[in-house]
Order: C-alpha cells, then sequence, then structure tokens
C-alpha cells in the first residue's frame, strides 16, 4: 500500500517527465505545505526560477483567501517581468482546494495556462 506522500511523488514524477519550462513559457509548480503555499515560474532549460511569491508573511486569513491572494501576486509579478503564458505544474496535489484557488487566482490576474 503506497502513502499519500510516495502517491503524490509518482504522480509528481510522471508529469515531470512530459512537461518543462521554457523562458517563453515557464513552469508555473506549486507548492504547499500544512501551513503556507508557495508558486514559483521555472525555466527548466536555464535551472532559473524567474519569479516567486508566497504565502509567507501574509496577514492571518483562511488558507483558500491566502492561496488567491498569491496567485494574484504571482500574475502581477509575471506581467511586470513580460511573462503571460504558463505551463501549469500542480507538483502531484488534486486540483483542488487551494491550488485551484491559486490557479483560479492567476489566471483573472492575466495569466494563460
Amino acid at each position: 500500500m503506497t502513502t499519500k506522500i510516495e502517491r503524490r511523488i509518482k504522480i509528481k514524477t510522471r508529469v515531470r517527465g512530459k512537461i518543462s519550462g521554457t523562458a517563453e513559457r515557464p513552469r508555473m509548480t506549486v507548492f504547499r505545505s500544512n501551513k503556507q503555499i508557495y508558486v514559483q515560474l521555472v525555466d527548466d532549460l536555464a535551472g532559473k526560477t524567474l519569479v516567486a511569491a508566497s504565502s509567507k508573511g501574509m496577514d492571518a486569513a483562511p488558507k483558500k483567501e491566502q492561496a488567491a491572494k498569491v496567485g494574484q501576486e504571482i500574475a502581477k509579478k509575471a506581467q511586470e517581468a513580460g511573462i503571460t503564458t504558463v505551463v501549469f505544474d500542480r507538483n502531484g496535489y488534486l486540483y483542488h482546494g487551494r491550488v485551484k484557488e491559486l490557479a483560479d487566482a492567476a489566471r483573472n490576474g492575466g495569466l494563460k495556462f
């Protein structure tokens, strides 16, 4: 029987074999811990993080609201860096809850994926 973490890692490696980010269309990867949520735009060809945002240091709010704020923040930072389209990498997490809130907020902020 596989644990939740092992299942997520299996999904993550399968997805990472299929998608990769470039400078024009970076990979938008999400990491969520029990308390925080982090997102970064990565250029896999150069091996560099172009833009990053997280809920660290935000005022106390429900986790879903924090995720939406992080999505808006990453969209704004990406626009400033001249990035409009991304490849979404949910990092093995279900597209549900905080991950979905972040993605929807980033889309509303102007990112296309």
